[in-house]
């Protein structure tokens, strides 16, 4: 019964997120994360002791987090169609693929049909870098290094914890990962405040980001990938962004990396790959393919081991 209560609001959770996606008319908890990092970023991140206080916010909004849902979860069972119905929803809320993919195809609609300045704009909407400089090639790179990344971000990493601790450590998981596109940034005002988000958001984000990138070059058979993984992977300033990119770079045998505009500084970022070709709009679409697969194949790896272990 136990693998019941895990697996299918897996299943039907996941099927969700891949026929609706993130429709803006529906409340989204994680909308609700950042009413709540913010409340707390605007009035603690000034002054003195900027460190004490971000990581003070930092653990206060994970505990809360977790309580809440655990708590919200266990009132749930006194009726298993309540249950379902509730865990069903969560997932679905939990993952963001179908969301992820829609957002990179606008960027390539746009591009293709309305020229570069579009593209720009688009893609200004998934990206944190300054986009307003960017060439078609480098609109085009950023929509592949972010499909890479938020595969494991967005996807793999929520499924991991879900498998895990089910939706309360899957929630922790969005509660962090909100938090660091938040305040996570190394920027004068976040530095300090959202060190120690982003230092934990690397440490949950560990082992997502390497199985995203396992999981890529064995749906792909590449091995160009493999290798680029252990080439390549950690020459990104982020601890686990690399890795997926590394792989995409490897099946694609293209370059990711150079200097980008953010917050109004050019950030100098370690090349990964090495054929500094022109990608084109059937990279996005393999790489969107290759997002879909994955992510159904990590759904069926999960419940695999769930038959083994409950």
């Amino acid at each position: 019964m136990e693998f019941y209560l895990i697996a299918v609001p897996l299943v039907l959770g996941f099927i969700l997120d891949s026929v609706l996606g993130d429709p803006l008319w529906l409340p989204h908890p994680i909308r609700w994360f950042g009413k709540a990092i913010s409340f707390f970023e605007q009035r603690f991140n000034s002054g003195k002791n900027r460190k004490i206080k971000g990581t003070f916010t930092t653990i206060f909004l994970v505990v809360i987090t977790y309580l809440a849902f655990y708590y919200l979860i266990e009132f749930s069972k006194f009726n298993k169609y309540f249950y379902y119905t509730l865990t069903i929803i969560f997932v679905f809320y939990g993952l963001a693929n179908r969301s992820l993919i829609t957002e990179a195809l606008k960027v390539e609609k746009k591009l293709s049909r309305e020229g570069v300045e579009a593209g720009r704009k688009q893609v200004g909407f998934i990206v944190g870098r300054d986009t307003s400089e960017l060439s078609e090639n480098q609109i085009r790179k950023s929509v592949l290094e972010t499909l890479s990344e938020n595969l494991s971000d967005g996807v793999i990493a929520p499924i991991f914890y879900y498998a895990i601790g089910g939706i309360p450590l899957m929630f922790v998981y969005k509660m962090i990962n909100t938090l660091d596109s938040m305040i996570g940034y190394k920027s004068d005002r976040y530095k300090d405040f959202g060190f120690f988000a982003a230092k934990l958001d690397d440490l949950v984000n560990f082992i997502p980001a390497r199985i995203t990138a396992l999981l890529m070059v064995i749906i792909t058979f590449s091995w160009r990938g493999a290798t680029f993984i252990l080439k390549f992977g950690n020459q990104h300033s982020s601890p686990n962004a690399g890795y997926p990119e590394a792989a995409l770079a490897g099946i694609l045998n293209c370059q990711f990396g150079g200097a980008n505009k953010y917050h109004g500084k050019w950030i100098e970022k370690p090349l990964i790959g090495e054929n500094d070709r022109v990608v084109s709009k059937k990279d996005i679409y393999k790489t969107a393919l290759i997002n879909c697969l994955e992510a159904f194949m990590f759904v069926c790896l999960v419940l695999l081991l769930l038959c083994f272990t409950k």
